[in-house]
This record gives structure tokens, C-alpha cells and sequence, in this order.
């Protein structure tokens, strides 16, 4: 099996900022209509837990509701993200094509592991034409738990991938990279938090540098 690249997609290849605002909105207004919201939209609460696992977002956005009126706003949540997706409100990363092209170009087998959902996902990749670079899509969906390092594993036993490393902005994608005994690349664009970094292999600001930090690190063919 070709080394494998896993990227995280919020924050990392998608600018989930620019659908989450008025998405999480929507949402909340109509929570405001039943009666079950009478005040802001917890926006910074959000961006501030970006990447933890959709039922611990809705534990802590609404902490006084019941399991089912979270389950229901989430529901309401996801359709929103995927109508502002078609309304070409979001963006990805700049480079993101250009590095996913020459990654599957060096033989790298790309995927997308991502607590987002599977229908958020599988629309990201699909509106922004990224299928012919993508092998697999996992969505913490697929696993029981909600752990990032379990939905790794499962695509390292699902695609015999014993070399690699994970790109993600979040503790939660280092970890994973740590537990499965691959290299771990932090993306400090738009909500890692200070030190939520630490432990990573590498940094970076910029998304270009996966390219020649794919072949430094997995194919020993330069420094970075």
C-alpha cells in the first residue's frame, strides 16, 4: 500500500467558517420560533469546541435541553451547512487542489477522516470537485465512540496502511496521529487554540507545505 495522507476537513482543507455563521443562525432561529432559544447564537462557543464530536457540540450548546430537541437542532444544522455549501458561501484552503493534485501525483493515497458527517463530507468533496484526488471518505459516522484515533485506525485496517500521517487543526487529529503510529502535521489556520498543537510532529501556516513534508517525512526524498 502507497503511503497514506489522512487530512482532517474542518479547518484544515475546508474554511468552515465562512458556512458556520450563517448556518448555525438559521438554525438557532428556529429554535427561537418553538419557543426553545430566547437569546444569541452561541457562535464563539462553537468555533471554540470546532472538532470535538457533533454530540458533545450540542451537550454544550444546549446544555438544558433534552437529547431529542439536540438531536433535532443537529439535524437542522447539518441541512443548513449543506444549503449554504450550494449557495457558494464556503471555500477551501488556498492550495488545496494544487497539493491534493500532486500528492496523488507522488503515488500518496489521500483520504478524509473528519467528525463531520458523512452527507457534509461527501457534499464538500462533490461541490468542489475533489473526488479524482480522494480515495476514501470516513466520517465519524462509521464508528461507535466518536474517536478520532478509532476512525483512523479503522481506515488503516480497512485500506492496509501502515505508513502515513495525519493533517488536521485539532488535539483530537494529533492524538489520533500519536495512537496509530503516524506522523502528525498540525494546521494552525483559523481555531486551533493556543497549545492544542503541542505533541505534533510539524506545524504549519500555510497548506503547500504537506507536499514536500509528505515526501521528507514518508519518502525521505528532501528535507523541509
Amino acid at each position: 500500500m502507497n503511503p497514506a495522507v489522512i487530512f482532517d476537513m474542518d479547518g484544515t482543507l475546508f474554511q468552515t467558517d465562512l458556512i458556520l455563521e450563517p448556518a448555525l443562525e438559521e438554525t438557532f432561529n428556529q429554535l427561537r420560533e418553538e419557543n426553545l432559544w430566547d437569546s444569541e447564537t452561541p457562535l464563539e462557543s462553537y468555533r471554540s469546541i470546532m472538532g470535538v464530536s457533533l454530540p458533545e457540540v450540542w451537550r454544550t450548546l444546549l446544555p438544558n435541553h433534552t437529547e431529542e430537541e439536540r438531536e433535532a437542532a443537529n439535524e437542522s444544522f447539518q441541512k443548513y451547512l449543506v444549503e449554504v455549501i450550494h449557495r457558494n458561501k464556503g471555500a477551501l484552503y488556498p492550495h488545496t487542489k494544487d497539493v491534493l493534485q500532486a500528492l496523488t501525483e507522488q503515488s500518496f493515497s489521500v483520504f478524509i477522516a473528519s467528525n463531520g458527517e458523512e452527507k457534509y463530507l461527501h457534499t464538500i468533496v462533490q461541490h468542489f470537485g475533489l473526488e479524482k484526488f480522494i480515495e476514501d471518505i470516513y466520517s465519524i459516522q462509521s464508528i461507535n465512540g466518536g474517536n478520532k484515533g478509532d476512525l483512523i485506525r479503522k481506515l488503516m485496517i480497512d485500506h492496509n496502511i501502515s505508513r502515513g500521517m495525519v493533517v488536521g487543526d485539532r488535539r483530537s487529529d494529533i492524538k489520533a496521529a500519536k495512537s496509530n503510529g503516524l506522523t502528525a502535521v498540525g494546521c494552525k489556520f483559523d481555531f486551533s487554540q493556543e497549545g492544542e498543537l503541542d505533541g505534533a510532529d510539524l506545524v504549519i501556516e500555510d497548506l503547500s507545505r504537506v507536499t514536500d513534508v509528505a515526501s521528507s517525512h514518508l519518502l525521505h526524498v528532501k528535507k523541509v
